[in-house]
């Protein structure tokens, strides 16, 4: 990548990670996806319990594999054969893990955490219950402000999921959202996370390369 491509990228984190901080929010930026499992190994305790939100950044990044090899008590929503009834059990669970993990949908400049959820299994954790949450979040995931950030979500983040997850909806037939009341709409809960009351209880990952969506 080009040096002064690389200066503005570094100037960039710099700037969301110091207001992450006046958010009582922690940012931390890694290389790539090596370092972000040794930063993993130093925020979650062996023994713990670990949930996880729907993320392909999570896959991306090795990040469910370390989990499933660990020493940690992980609420493996993805294992195999799993039932419905299993699932939501577990999302229950996640209310109540020492770390939940998951990624964003945006990440603005100013520190904000910016989500678009089909039913809230991911976001609800994020806003309340988990002792920590720890955020795994590209590159690709800054924008400038929560405009720039629904504009993302909106026209980029969810149509590509919502392909992913086959949907019968609009925006997988146009490539973009259309505000659509299809009944197997993905964007149901749109959710602005602006602070914390618990100083480094939200713990954002910043890595040096694009991943997930």
């Amino acid at each position: 990548m080009d040096n002064n491509v690389l200066w503005y990228i570094d100037k960039q984190i710099e700037r969301t990670i110091s207001n992450l901080k006046k958010r009582n929010m922690e940012g931390y930026y890694v290389k790539d996806e090596k370092e972000i499992i040794e930063k993993l190994k130093e925020l979650i305790p062996e023994n713990s319990i670990v949930g996880v939100g729907d993320s392909m950044t999570l896959f991306e990044a090795g990040v469910i594999d370390f989990l499933r090899k660990g020493n940690y008590k992980f609420l493996d929503k993805y294992k195999e054969g799993i039932t419905s009834e299993e699932k939501k059990n577990i999302y229950l669970q996640n209310f109540s893990s020492d770390t939940f993990l998951c990624s964003t949908n945006a990440l603005t400049e100013n520190g904000e955490l910016y989500n678009i959820d089909g039913n809230g299994s991911r976001v609800a954790p994020m806003i309340y219950g988990p002792k920590q949450v720890i955020i795994v979040a590209g590159i690709n995931k800054i924008v400038r402000d929560i405009e720039e950030a629904e504009k993302r979500v909106r026209n980029y983040a969810a149509p590509i999921d919502a392909k992913r997850l086959n949907k019968d909806t609009p925006c997988t037939k146009l490539g973009q959202c259309v505000d659509c009341k299809s009944p197997n709409r993905i964007c149901n809960d749109f959710v602005t996370i602006t602070g914390q009351f618990v100083k480094g209880r939200i713990k954002i990952i910043i890595v040096g390369k694009q991943l997930g969506y």
